[in-house]
């Protein structure tokens, strides 16, 4: 298990500087191809595009061809587009060369997400948030690698590295052996779906019972969409618009206002190293409902606050309650759902995708239309519904408990 883990954090990091290396060198790769923003905005569109894909993808490809070659593919996908992206293609190829990456990292989170929740049945939570620390040091670690290669002139030097990085975690999949969980890799049990029936039998008949039924399942797994969908819109619109509102709120100056992302991803990245193990210790549902309850106060707080020390306190204080959100939910939904973490794992990390292009293109146009002050009231109401959905899915949760001891 603890090489799984290993594994996994590797490619964690590996997706985490895939994910922000584009929009760290857009300026200058702008200024390479003679291009502007509203071109850089659909290179970056192209890649999310490719990044759903993927993640839709994926538990088709894994049931066809196993989880271990399908993680192969995706990685030398990746590998291969970002050694495309280091020779500076003409500019339209950039939009295949962006999608394909993008397709790349996309399967190869959905998968080992996958792999983590069903193969990790102890601690699950634990596993989960630390792939999630290694995917935040690899998104903090990209934009200051790009900065020093930009200072040397050396820039395009960023794609190999992660290519370099990709065809290390390529070896590291095909040489690696997990024990009991290289069935779950294994392309045969996905044929013959004899996995599939091996874990059936081994549940318990009150665990069989308490699956539910598809309709309901249906229900549940709406209202998980919605969560994610809201969840990652809002993360993704705190990440791309809080220094503009520092700038308007605070009057600080640009450098000064980067800072509030800074603080909020160290915030996030070290609330992880101990979300995990408070989930698995006082449960899942309890950790989503409490942690969406105190995004929302803090999100409620955050426009009434004037000074720049108290928003940053306020904002580290968001990035530690929001760190594990994410990861928890994605293993609280498994749970609830059990016997369909391929497709629920996809279509969670599909959702939030969606919700992370759409909800900062709503927060840029509050911000043009009504400045930093309604565009963080919309933030607070985005968690106020995200809180809402929490509450509801808690209740769900303690409900299908007390079905299960009243059954058995």
């Amino acid at each position: 298990m603890k090489r799984l883990l290993w594994i996994g954090s590797l490619s964690y990091f590996l997706i985490g500087l895939a994910h922000v290396v584009v929009g760290s060198l857009l300026p200058v790769l702008l200024e390479h191809y003679g291009r502007n923003y509203t071109d850089g905005g659909s290179l970056i569109f192209a890649q999310f595009s490719g990044f759903l894909v993927g993640v839709l993808l994926s538990p088709w490809l894994a049931r066809s061809f196993g989880k271990r070659r399908s993680l192969v593919f995706a990685l030398l996908l990746l590998c291969a587009a970002e050694v495309l992206y280091s020779l500076l293609p003409p500019w339209d190829w950039l939009y295949v060369v962006g999608a394909a990456a993008g397709f790349g990292f996309g399967m190869v989170e959905t998968l080992i997400g996958t792999i983590i929740i069903s193969g990790i049945t102890q601690g699950t939570g634990a596993a989960m948030s630390r792939l999630e620390v290694f995917f935040g040091i690899g998104a903090l670690a990209m934009p200051a690698i790009a900065s020093q290669l930009i200072t040397l002139g050396w820039w395009r030097l960023a794609f190999p590295i992660i290519s370099m990085f990709a065809a290390v975690t390529i070896i590291a999949w095909l040489r690696g052996s997990f024990g009991p969980l290289d069935a779950v890799l294994d392309p045969q049990e996905h044929r013959d779906n004899s996995l599939k029936h091996s874990t059936n039998s081994l549940k318990s008949p009150t665990e069989k019972a308490s699956e539910g039924s598809p309709i309901g399942n249906r229900k549940l797994l709406t209202l998980f969409i919605v969560f994610f969908f809201i969840y990652v819109g809002t993360e993704m619109s705190l990440a791309n618009f809080l220094p503009s509102m520092f700038i308007e709120r605070l009057g600080l100056t640009q450098a000064e206002a980067a800072l509030s992302v800074t603080c909020f991803w160290l915030a996030m990245a070290t609330g992880r190293l101990f979300a995990g193990s408070i989930a698995d210790r006082y449960g899942y549902g309890v950790f989503v409902a409490l942690s969406s309850l105190a995004a929302t106060v803090l999100l409620c707080v955050f426009p009434l606050i004037k000074g720049t020390t108290v928003a940053f306190v306020l904002i580290t204080l968001l990035g530690l309650g929001m760190s594990g959100i994410f990861s928890i939910a994605l293993v609280f939904a498994s749970k609830m759902m059990p016997g369909t973490e391929e497709s629920t794992t996809s279509l969670l990390i599909g959702a939030g995708g969606v919700g992370g292009a759409l909800l900062p293109l709503w927060l840029g146009n509050s911000m043009d239309r009504g400045g930093a002050v309604s565009s963080a009231w919309l933030l607070a109401g985005f968690t106020c519904i995200l809180c809402l959905l929490g509450g509801i899915l808690y209740f769900l949760y303690v409900r299908k408990k007390r079905l299960q001891t009243a059954s058995s």
